[in-house]
């Protein structure tokens, strides 16, 4: 692949969001929707990715691959790789698949657990952290991230705007660590970026 993203890629990752919306309006429970990441924020966190170099990554939360496509991508552009967690078999399947369509499937590590118990069993260090999952167990997965990152490091977090009661955990844990510069991004339905340099002044 090409470092801009060919408009094929594009082609089938807006097809993939425009099927999430639709799959989503017709279901009544909350827990049967793919919760697609907004595409300015899919885009946004490419670009973070890329330009900052990250090469280990991890996101929670793969429902269909839409973002983790995104992530993939960025990570062959770094040469790095992507770790990704669901719990819901059914969807890692897709994932999987969507991954395949596009050549991205051997750069994704995809872990299917309770998140914070395959968060436990990770080794690490990452130098990229996504959560996009169980706002309410954000918190707990940091706490057990903490020392599995790396030096220079940066965390994003969904829906901080959209979902601001679920989210306040994580993001008062996150204000309780040291070294990192903290702000939330108005794009799509709120990010957190949180970034801690290798030194600190």
């Amino acid at each position: 692949m090409m470092d801009t993203m060919a408009a094929d890629l594009r082609a089938l990752l807006a097809e993939l969001y425009e099927w999430g919306q639709e799959h989503d309006a017709r279901q009544r429970r909350r827990d049967d929707k793919l919760r697609n990441l907004e595409p300015d924020t899919a885009a946004l966190i490419s670009v973070l990715v890329r330009s900052s170099g990250r090469k280990r990554l991890l996101e929670i939360g793969t429902s269909n691959g839409y973002s983790t496509i995104w992530l993939a991508w960025a990570a062959h552009q770094t040469g790095g790789r992507l770790t990704s967690i669901e719990l819901d078999p059914g969807r890692q399947g897709k994932a999987d698949e969507n991954l395949r369509r596009v050549g991205l499937r051997g750069l994704v590590d995809l872990r299917l657990g309770d998140a914070t118990e395959v968060v436990g069993e990770l080794s690490g260090p990452f130098d990229l952290v996504f959560f996009d999952a169980d706002r309410l167990s954000a918190s707990a997965q940091l706490e057990l991230l903490v020392p599995k990152l790396a030096p220079d490091v940066m965390l994003l977090a969904d829906n901080v705007l959209s979902h601001p009661k679920e989210i306040a955990g994580y993001l008062k844990a996150l204000e309780g660590l040291d070294g990192f510069d903290r702000l939330v991004v108005p794009v799509g339905k709120g990010l957190s970026i949180a970034y801690r340099g290798s030194t600190q002044p």
